[in-house]
């Protein structure tokens, strides 16, 4: 009887055993793809070509994770007319619908073939390494919805561009700002005059910078009290002056022309335009398209 009972409780054992194994098997479709859907809502709307998944992704090669935004969804594949090899993730996005969740798993060297010196430096050509894509699709903006999207942002930006200087003339007269602008548009505020040497090509200077849009919202500091005081503060940054050669290091337009000939122990203000800022692409999520900038400048040593 004991023995009976053993050799079921063995069985029982095995069983699960194979069934764990088999929910972490890959399928294989047609075209080569392994994949796994662990979620599945077959009455979900399905992407087409062109159209841009909303979800989380968990991106992983191996053990490795690359990418993760779980908590957080955001726009994260758009699907191409074709895909560039057999067993491409494009085939696989395909196959989802709204509401599923899959994992993707994509051999690293069809990937390393068209990403030649973009690769992750744990990639090991020819290891037989995988990528998974881990993916739980949430939404679909559809190509003509991005189309709108994109016509829409370009008369917005078309506005911006003919508001400009209006905006910038308005901050101008709002804040008091006597002072001439330069033959390309740039205000040069000097709060305090110091009486070092002078910033010049080929020199190493220090600057201690505070950057803001007009409306005051701070996009990039080097000073910690005015990191803490926007609640743009970042862990683990050092929050200390930028040191560079003048010249050899590129530079916004305005910055190189407002700190050239000023003194170490200055304080200025820099107003421009966005011509000698970042102009009509803009920079990261803050700075828009045609944003006037205003930098506050600490020149702290000139070498």
């Amino acid at each position: 009887m004991k023995k009976t009972l053993l050799f079921a409780s063995m069985a029982l054992t095995l069983a699960a055993f194979m069934t764990a194994c088999n929910s972490n098997k890959f399928n294989e479709a047609e075209n080569g793809l392994l994949y796994r859907f662990e979620t599945t809502n077959p009455e979900g709307a399905q992407p087409s070509a062109g159209d841009l998944l909303v979800g989380e992704l968990i991106l992983r090669l191996e053990n490795d994770t690359l990418f993760n935004n779980t908590g957080n969804p955001d726009r994260i594949f758009q699907v191409a007319e074709a895909p560039m090899f057999k067993g491409d993730i494009q085939e696989g996005l395909l196959m989802m619908h709204v509401g599923d969740r899959a994992i993707f798993k994509i051999p690293a060297d069809s990937i390393g073939k068209f990403m030649q010196g973009q690769m992750p430096p744990m990639y090991e050509s020819g290891a037989g390494q995988f990528f998974y894509y881990e993916i739980s699709l949430m939404d679909i903006v559809t190509k003509e919805d991005l189309a709108q999207e994109q016509a829409n942002f370009i008369e917005e930006m078309n506005q911006r561009k003919e508001d400009e200087p209006a905006t910038l003339a308005k901050y101008i007269a709002d804040n008091n700002i006597t002072v001439k602008p330069t033959k390309s548009g740039l205000y040069v505020i000097v709060n305090k005059k110091g009486n070092g040497p002078k910033v010049a090509a080929g020199k190493k200077v220090a600057v201690n910078y505070t950057g803001r849009l007009l409306d005051g919202t701070l996009f990039d500091t080097s000073r910690e009290a005015d990191a803490r005081e926007a609640n743009k503060y970042q862990e683990g940054r050092e929050y200390t002056p930028l040191t560079y050669t003048v010249g050899e290091q590129p530079m916004i337009k305005g910055w190189d022309e407002g700190i050239m000939g000023q003194t170490a122990g200055s304080d200025i203000t820099l107003v421009m335009p966005s011509e000698l800022a970042y102009g009509g692409r803009g920079a990261g999520k803050d700075i828009m398209p045609y944003s006037p900038l205003v930098f506050n400048l600490t020149i702290e040593s000139v070498e």
